[in-house]
């Protein structure tokens, strides 16, 4: 069987989730190629030297440009901060790698526009780890629209909320600062809604946005890279939050439907609360990620007498992927999902195919993301094709 070296960069907590699929892939799936743990690396010593023996990758290396060089390196994961996935991923892509990318693909549209153009002109597989849709509840909702079960959408209401930020104390990490995050909760939350939106309800044509900071100074970390759940330590002094807490945004999209995405990191009590509904006229879908093996379903085509949503536990073995794992009614977890992401992406490099969500849904989806950071700067609708 043919081995590919794989190249991680980046060591935290995307670092470790991203290890352990690429471990574990080829134990569950019958995949024509085997990743090999080749190369970790981080430009900080510590995630590194605790990430590279657990996990079994093979080298360790601190700078990026000469993993990408390496001539026996087939593919790049980049599992870092969002501003430097855009020169990463250009440079693997000039490299000739096929590129495993962690999303938001980018601070801003036109980087990530680069970005794709760069691996589309090199003829490399690349990927943007919207893992979500590899839920099997998700892409089984996905089956039953394409299976026409709601007819014809009209709604699209979705959530994704958090609030490990409302202590006060909590420091300025890299999330909370435009030119390592580009945005807020905006960026990495409403990236995940906008691409579940795109993949089960269509393009999105123009929105409308609002904004809001609630805490607009923080601690200065000594550590500005520190991941998103570790407080770190603090130097004494306080540094300008420079991204938004909170997020809503109303859309319309190409085929009429209306749909709505809200976002924070103030939603007290919620840790991960990713959901959507989606109301068509023959039925409406509902699902939240803490409770990620269900699909709630409500069919208008029942008797009146019998209507109601229904939960379907998404474990039967004729669900989307779950045949490779647990027997009937066996849930899985959130680490599921990267491993049916590198089994896909693999799966792709073999047969020469594509892999979606990739680089490109990348690019439509930050033109979204920009068109309503514009709304909430300006005050009026934005069509997203004013992006440019």
């Amino acid at each position: 069987m043919p081995e590919m070296n794989v190249a991680l960069i980046g060591c935290r907590f995307m670092g470790k989730a991203h290890s352990n699929a690429w471990t574990q892939v080829r134990h569950f799936f019958d995949t024509g190629i085997a990743p090999v743990l080749k190369v970790a690396c981080d430009i900080h010593a510590e995630p590194l030297e605790q990430l590279r023996p657990r996990w079994g990758w093979r080298e360790a290396e601190s700078d990026w440009r000469e993993v990408v060089r390496r001539p026996d390196i087939h593919i790049v994961d980049i599992a870092v901060p969002t501003h430097l996935h855009h020169e990463i991923a250009v440079e693997a892509a000039r490299a000739g790698k096929h590129i495993f990318c962690e999303k938001p693909p980018a601070l801003n549209y036109a980087q990530a526009r680069q970005m794709y153009e760069a691996a589309r002109a090199a003829g490399v597989v690349h990927y943007l780890n919207h893992n979500y849709r590899r839920c099997p509840a998700v892409s089984l909702a996905r089956q039953f629209i394409e299976e026409g079960k709601l007819g014809r959408i009209y709604h699209w209401r979705s959530a994704y909320l958090q609030s490990w930020i409302m202590d006060p104390s909590f420091p300025l990490t890299w999330q909370l600062r435009q030119e390592t995050a580009g945005s807020g909760p905006h960026a990495d939350l409403n990236s995940h809604l906008v691409d579940l939106a795109r993949f089960l309800v269509g393009e999105i044509a123009s929105v409308t946005a609002m904004t809001a900071n609630f805490i607009v100074e923080r601690p200065l970390p000594d550590d500005a890279s520190s991941g998103a759940f570790q407080a770190g330590r603090k130097t004494g002094g306080k540094g300008k939050v420079t991204v938004e807490d909170a997020a809503f945004v109303l859309a319309e999209f190409q085929n009429g439907a209306l749909g709505s995405f809200e976002t924070s990191r103030f939603a007290a009590g919620r840790k991960n609360y990713n959901c959507f509904e989606i109301y068509g006229e023959r039925g409406a879908l509902a699902f939240n990620l803490e409770r990620m093996n269900e699909l709630g379903y409500f069919s208008a085509e029942d008797q009146a007498h019998a209507q109601g949503f229904r939960t379907i536990l998404v474990t039967e073995e004729s669900h989307p992927y779950v045949s490779r794992w647990w027997p009937p009614g066996h849930i899985i977890g959130y680490e599921h999902t990267f491993v049916h992401a590198v089994a896909d992406f693999l799966n792709a490099i073999e047969t020469g195919q594509s892999v979606r969500p990739n680089l490109y849904d990348g690019m439509q989806e930050m033109q979204v993301l920009d068109a309503a950071l514009e709304s909430a700067r300006t005050g009026r609708r934005v069509a997203v094709a004013e992006i440019q």
